[in-house]
């Protein structure tokens, strides 16, 4: 067996007997001021272990060809009506998508924003609406009104139907021959003054600008049918009535007044509250009771250049560029996948300035005030690039899309358009989280507590040396 002594002969740490050493006061000093430092310097190490640190780098975007990107958004329309309000999406690779409604919803709102109402549905949108064939000599019989004699008709009989129309408005000149020819027929099987059940009348929007206003006109011909006793408020306001979308025939204008007519005759105390007719869901839809509009939801788009355009759209009506305004508020505007708020935390703790633009636009209103004139375009260009955050294990944490936003005003000779023109960016922000190994944590502490305890005894030696030189000199000892 290998004796004790040889194996003590192999030791690091020798020993000093106790009786050997002398302990002084500059000593503990230093030692305590040493423990402090090591302590200090621990912590700090600690902290810096514990903490996340990353890499930022640029490459090349990594989405697939085919992916897509989904764009929320929330915008609110002071002046632009859900009746004709129509989201358009196109891009550079030639797609081209009208009115989108799936995945959109409409809520009426005032001019201050304020909802008025539930959802808004639009009516049935035709592909084609049936007109007469033109050529016969036009006889009106349809009766005129105006802002004297509007609530004062319309209060007189329990079915009004009303079309606002243009004279320059194409549709409306298409209109004007079946219109008048039923108006002549209604009123002989409904005389307004034996009857007195229903009339047919029309308001020129050229000459009652102010009364089209009330009604919020914004398309013509708008055809709306207002029944006695529904449509009052306290301000004594035309507001609960309906709109017409169906064909414009005189047969299909002359079944529709009939089928509002009929259910009268059934239910006299309720007059014509209630639309008992078959095609009623289809051709008829409540009317819009403020002349503002709040666009909500969200579509996908390719990951190329492309455009997302809010407008008045309508197969079947036309419009006065000049009394459209497009003024807006954008409340919220984003691309990629919602992001919980938690987890934006989490993200501020990897890389601070991320989620900064991630809804640049949110909140910043967009208003003509009608000083630069009408026919006004109101674009935005957005540029969007992708952030990527990975985990230490490679796991990609989230996909987050930030972008820069320009908007300008454009005077337009068509009917102008609220335009969004989004690009992204080939490249993308790479986040990495890095990871600390325990061994470096360990490597470092040693370091501290070594580090520590030999600058400390440096000193300690340092001092005791000058001490012991001070008492000699003090004694008049000679060198």
């Amino acid at each position: 067996m290998v004796s004790t002594s040889k194996i003590k002969s192999v030791d690091f740490y020798r020993k000093i007997p106790r009786d050997l050493t002398e302990a002084t006061l500059s000593g503990a000093g230093l030692s305590i001021v040493a423990a402090l430092s090591m302590l200090f310097l621990f912590g700090m190490e600690l902290n810096n272990y514990l903490a996340v640190s990353t890499t930022t780098s640029i490459i090349v975007d990594r989405s697939h060809d085919g992916d897509f990107l989904r764009m929320d958004f929330n915008l609110s329309f002071p002046s632009l009506s859900c009746e004709f309000a129509s989201v358009d999406v196109s891009d550079v690779l030639g797609t081209n998508r009208l009115n989108v409604t799936k995945t959109i919803r409409k809520f009426s709102i005032d001019s201050n924003l304020r909802p008025t109402g539930s959802e808004f549905h639009s009516g049935e949108v035709l592909s084609h609406v049936n007109h007469d064939e033109a050529g016969e000599e036009v006889v009106e019989d349809s009766v005129s009104l105006n802002s004297r004699n509007f609530d004062k008709l319309l209060h007189q009989y329990p079915i009004s139907v009303v079309n606002f129309y243009a004279p320059w408005c194409y549709w409306c000149n298409l209109l004007k021959p079946s219109w008048e020819k039923a108006a002549k027929q209604i009123k002989e099987r409904y005389d307004p003054e034996m009857d007195g059940r229903v009339i047919l009348a029309k308001v020129d929007c050229t000459q009652e600008a102010d009364l089209c206003r009330k009604n919020h006109i914004q398309g013509y011909p708008s055809i709306r049918i207002f029944r006695q006793g529904s449509d009052l408020k306290d301000d004594k306001v035309h507001h609960d009535h309906e709109s017409y979308y169906g064909d414009r025939d005189t047969e299909s204008l002359v079944k529709m007044v009939i089928g509002l007519v009929e259910p009268i005759h059934l239910e006299p105390h309720k007059l014509a509250l209630e639309d008992k007719s078959e095609n009623g869901s289809k051709t008829f839809k409540k009317a819009p009771s403020t002349g503002g509009c709040r666009i909500e939801g969200y579509i996908r788009v390719k990951k190329v250049p492309g455009n997302l355009m809010v407008s008045a759209r309508s197969g079947s009506h036309s419009f006065d560029s000049t009394q459209m305004n497009m003024s807006h508020v954008v409340n919220h505007l984003s691309f990629g996948k919602k992001i919980l708020p938690q987890t934006f935390a989490d993200l501020k703790r990897l890389s601070p300035y991320l989620g900064s633009s991630h809804d640049r636009l949110n909140g910043r209103p967009f208003i003509n005030q009608r000083d630069i004139g009408p026919n006004v375009t109101i674009e935005h260009y957005l540029q969007i690039v992708k952030t990527e955050v990975l985990k230490s294990n490679g796991h990609a944490m989230v996909e987050e899309y930030e972008y820069t936003a320009h908007s300008s005003v454009a005077h337009s000779y068509y009917l102008p358009v609220a335009k969004f023109h989004f690009e992204l960016s080939p490249m993308q922000v790479l986040i990495t989280e890095n990871s600390r190994s325990f061994s470096h944590f360990i490597t470092n502490v040693c370091a501290i507590i070594g580090g520590v305890f030999t600058v400390a005894g440096i000193l300690d030696a340092i001092l005791h040396q000058t001490m012991t030189l001070m008492k000699k000199i003090e004694l008049g000892k000679n060198f």
